[in-house]
């Protein structure tokens, strides 16, 4: 492919621009880099550890290709509508509070643009995780690994999109072995429904890696893993009563009043009933 940068004008360019615009970048696709696609590039680029130049070279190129065939192996990962209805028929379920809940966990998008599981990485989830398993988490304190690593829950760190893999990653390989692989994996929400990975024993998965594989192949799995969580956790009746506060606390945890959780459910319900 060729080298692209502002003000180039080709036939790539319109290659290029399509791709962006597939990714959610706001700009015309035409054969001419102007500035908004300069803008997209600089942005893709900072998003994808890449230099941050503009220059649509062989390393950028090489990502958003792939970015290109993920964004086709994610479109046949998703939901159906009937899945959702057959779902809600299966738990006597309002087909609005389980479309409220999968907006409110992942803005209904269980799978990033690469096609790997939407997850989010908490820290403080992993230095519960380490201690559960007889490790002292301060050990591996350090100014590297303190957006990754803390106590208490903060969302400072958050960084979204295929950069909470790279928290992930880098809280897994603190240490080369199996201990850690578990203990960072379960300190992720993963799919659709957010479901944190330290529950993986609880639906039924016979180990973490079964549970984070089964994550990857589609939103069905989520879904499924959403109905086992519900009924592990005695969560149907209180949603069928639609007694916020209940489900919000065995949902999203104790915080739930601080996130809110209660009050974005019961409006985002009210806004599909509409809609069901």
């Amino acid at each position: 492919m060729k080298v692209l940068r502002y003000k180039s004008y080709d036939p790539s360019v319109y290659l290029l621009e399509q791709i962006l615009s597939k990714m959610g970048y706001d700009i015309v696709v035409s054969n001419y880099f102007g500035k908004d696609t300069d803008r997209a590039v600089r942005d893709f680029q900072q998003k994808n550890d890449l230099v941050i130049d503009g220059i649509v070279g062989v390393k950028t190129w090489s990502k958003l290709l792939a970015m290109e065939k993920g964004l086709f192996e994610h479109t046949n990962k998703l939901l159906s509508e009937k899945d959702l209805i057959n779902f809600a028929e299966k738990f006597d379920l309002e087909l609005a509070l389980v479309k409220a809940i999968n907006e409110i966990e992942s803005h209904g998008k269980g799978f990033l643009i690469s096609g790997r599981a939407k997850i989010l990485f908490e820290g403080h989830v992993f230095w519960r995780e380490l201690r559960k398993r007889g490790i002292n988490p301060e050990k591996y304190v350090s100014e590297k690994t303190d957006h990754i690593l803390y106590p208490k829950w903060t969302k400072k760190f958050y960084v979204g999109g295929e950069g909470e893999y790279l928290r992930l990653e880098l809280a897994a390989s603190l240490e080369e072995n199996s201990i850690f692989y578990e203990a960072a994996h379960a300190a992720a929400s993963w799919g659709s429904f957010q479901i944190m990975g330290y529950h993986y024993s609880s639906l039924g998965y016979e180990s973490m890696q079964r549970f984070v594989a089964a994550m990857q192949t589609h939103e069905r799995e989520h879904l499924r893993a959403f109905g086992k969580f519900l009924q592990a956790n005695n969560l149907l009746i209180p949603l069928r009563k639609k007694d916020w506060d209940v489900f919000s606390r065995g949902y999203n945890g104790p915080s739930y009043k601080r996130n809110e959780y209660d009050k974005k459910l019961k409006l985002t319900y009210f806004k599909y009933l509409g809609f069901s």
